[in-house]
């Protein structure tokens, strides 16, 4: 489409939005865009803001394309539509709703409860901000048929978002999610969304509900004994201005530990984030205060989780007593190894337990489950899908725990999407463990490169922002689905699988072989050396990812920052060849 059309759709749409029942203050802002700023108007009208891997995400503001009561609005009606036509059985439809720290969060989340009981269904609307995991709890709680919950994750400061869970605690699948999405487009007009609301539909989900949620991850403590030996285990926590502020330290003191630091400035619940450029605890700047808090206090742990607390960052101290941050893999790997470790030390398994990690997330979780004799499954990127591994396997097979690269993991079933609260909680457990049997949760780590091999990942996330933006990383997707390179680094390309097209390619013998997973768009190249490299866009921020993955073999612990060398040194000459 040319420059002016795009220009005269972007006006047709916005002239749309002057001509609705919206209030004087959006009314204001869209005139400002118009007579002032084309560009800003063409990046909030282009599109429409769209479901991505489980509900809307985008910058906060005024039009189409961006997060604000009326995108929320029609989203809400298209969900509420859809709900009513997929239970038309009960006489009453429900929903949980929940929601973070963000700018317009409480807003956005009332504006919903609203929709929702205009609708004539029932909304349990959370009294205040709660982590997102606690929300897809209380949608199994409460016998609930979907949830929302209002928040943007790690994004920066000036995103928003809505999630949809479905009637299993997890965040919306196939065919779902494709439905809804056609109802909200349906929705051609903000007039035709429902704001009349019913105030009886809406109940407080009040704080003793905490209690019910927290007592749940406590019955998950695999290690009372050792927690009571090493209660004073020096442990400092941020919740990154977010929702972690309150839960984080009160499943911590109820599993028994009493030696927790806090930052005072970070437990300010803020949507400007006042202390960090970005609260995503996958970037070690968002833990510089905490890590210098253990130095001062000399804590043997840092934990550090996201504004919705469904991701943690973990930093600890290494044989050298320096403190370090671990990446997604590393807490993914300790924790996955500790609960079967204890599951196996307890008689607790008996071939009927699985993990789940996403196709992304390190193979040393497929050797720790393998020499546990515990069965494990790939999924694509994205708790749901884990979610609906568990769902699947309800009553049938036992779920104990499972993890992504991303820094999110999970234990249990009864919540449905990956949680920090629950992380810390069997993390810091870990440690107690460990230091019950002569370690340090590093030591551990250590034991686990030893005994599985030194996996190393390195994550490169590009971000091109806006219409251009996306261009350009479809662009690079079809660059290398189009043109796979035959080696890489030196390392014959043996394997490509292509999660699009549903499809193995066999490099030397040219077969085919059908992937049995949903479709999404992601490559993986696997060489001869071992090697792994996936390639995706990301579903929820203007990113292109590349995930590498090498291994080593570490014979002993002294050789540790040798090894790792070696294999950074790997990944960075893989990256050259890439000319990424």
């Amino acid at each position: 489409m040319k420059e002016n059309e795009v220009l005269q759709l972007v006006k047709d749409k916005a002239n749309k939005w002057l001509n609705s029942n919206i209030d004087e203050k959006t009314r204001a802002s869209i005139r400002e865009m118009m007579e002032n700023n084309e560009n800003e108007l063409i990046e909030s009208f282009y599109k429409d803001l769209e479901f991505g891997t489980g509900g809307l995400r985008g910058i906060m503001g005024a039009g189409t394309n961006r997060m604000n009561i009326y995108t929320v609005g029609m989203a809400t009606q298209g969900l509420a539509n859809y709900l009513k036509m997929n239970f038309t059985g009960l006489k009453q439809i429900k929903v949980a709703i929940a929601y973070d720290c963000r700018n317009n969060s409480r807003l956005y989340a009332e504006t919903t409860a609203k929709i929702m009981a205009a609708n004539n269904i029932k909304a349990y609307l959370f009294e205040d901000l709660r982590p997102t995991p606690e929300l897809s709890f209380a949608v199994r709680y409460f016998g609930c048929q979907s949830g929302i919950v209002v928040t943007a994750s790690h994004n920066p400061k000036e995103y928003n978002g809505y999630k949809v869970y479905w009637e299993d605690g997890g965040q919306i699948i196939e065919p779902h999610d494709k439905n809804i999405i056609n109802e909200v487009q349906k929705i051609t007009s903000i007039d035709e969304v429902n704001f009349k609301s019913n105030p009886d539909l809406i109940e407080t989900i009040k704080s003793d509900f905490d209690e019910i949620y927290t007592d749940e991850i406590k019955k998950l403590s695999l290690s009372s004994e050792s927690v009571k030996k090493y209660h004073d285990l020096g442990i400092v926590y941020t919740p990154l201005h977010g929702t972690g502020v309150k839960l984080v330290p009160m499943i911590l003191k109820k599993l028994g530990f009493t030696n927790i630091h806090h930052i005072p400035e970070q437990d300010v619940n803020s949507g400007d984030f006042p202390t960090v450029h970005s609260p995503n605890p996958e970037e070690s700047a968002a833990l510089a205060m905490a890590m210098e808090k253990a130095a001062q206090v000399g804590a043997e742990l840092v934990m550090a989780t996201d504004p919705d607390a469904d991701r943690v960052g973990i930093g600890l101290k290494d044989n050298h007593n320096n403190y370090i941050l671990l990446n997604g893999n590393q807490t993914a790997s300790i924790l996955i190894y500790y609960l079967l470790k204890r599951w196996h030390d307890k008689g607790k398994l008996d071939g009927k337990q699985y993990i789940v990690k996403t196709i992304v997330t390190s193979e040393i979780l497929t050797e720790i489950a393998d020499d546990f004799k515990v069965e494990h499954y790939d999924v694509l990127t994205g708790f749901k899908f884990i979610a609906d591994i568990i769902k699947n396997n309800e009553g049938k097979k036992t779920f104990i725990g499972g993890g992504e690269e991303s820094y999110g993991y999970l234990a249990g079933e009864f919540v449905r999407d990956k949680d920090a609260v629950m992380s810390c909680a069997l993390i810091a457990e870990a440690a107690a463990w460990a230091k019950d049997n002569n370690m340090k949760l590093f030591d551990l780590l250590l034991e686990i490169y030893q005994k599985y091999g030194l996996y190393y990942e390195k994550l490169i996330s590009i971000t091109k922002k806006g219409k251009s933006g996306q261009e350009e990383i479809a662009a690079m997707m079809d660059r290398f689905r189009n043109s796979t390179p035959e080696s890489i680094n030196g390392s014959d390309v043996m394997l490509v699988h292509d999660y699009e097209k549903s499809q193995t390619i066999d490099m030397i013998s040219q077969l085919r072989h059908k992937i049995e997973l949903p479709k999404s768009n992601v490559l993986q190249f696997v060489l001869h050396d071992g090697t792994k490299i996936s390639i995706r866009p990301s579903g929820t921020e203007p990113k292109i990812k590349f995930y590498f993955s090498v291994k080593g073999e570490l014979k002993d612990k002294n050789d540790y920052e040798k090894v790792k060398a070696t294999l950074d040194s790997k990944i960075d000459s893989i990256i050259k060849d890439l000319k990424l």
